[in-house]
């Protein structure tokens, strides 16, 4: 590996962290829907 290409991956904004936190963050918002529409709205 050469040092602009050590740079270049250096440089690079880490997108596969973006991509999981995103996957993580709308899990949570869909569980806590099913949560609040699914459990608590029917018991009252």
């Amino acid at each position: 590996m050469t040092e602009e290409e050590r740079k270049l991956i250096l440089e690079s904004p880490p997108i596969g962290t973006f991509a999981l936190m995103s996957a993580v963050i709308g899990g949570m918002v869909i569980a806590w829907l099913f949560l609040y529409y699914g459990v608590f709205l029917p018991r009252g």
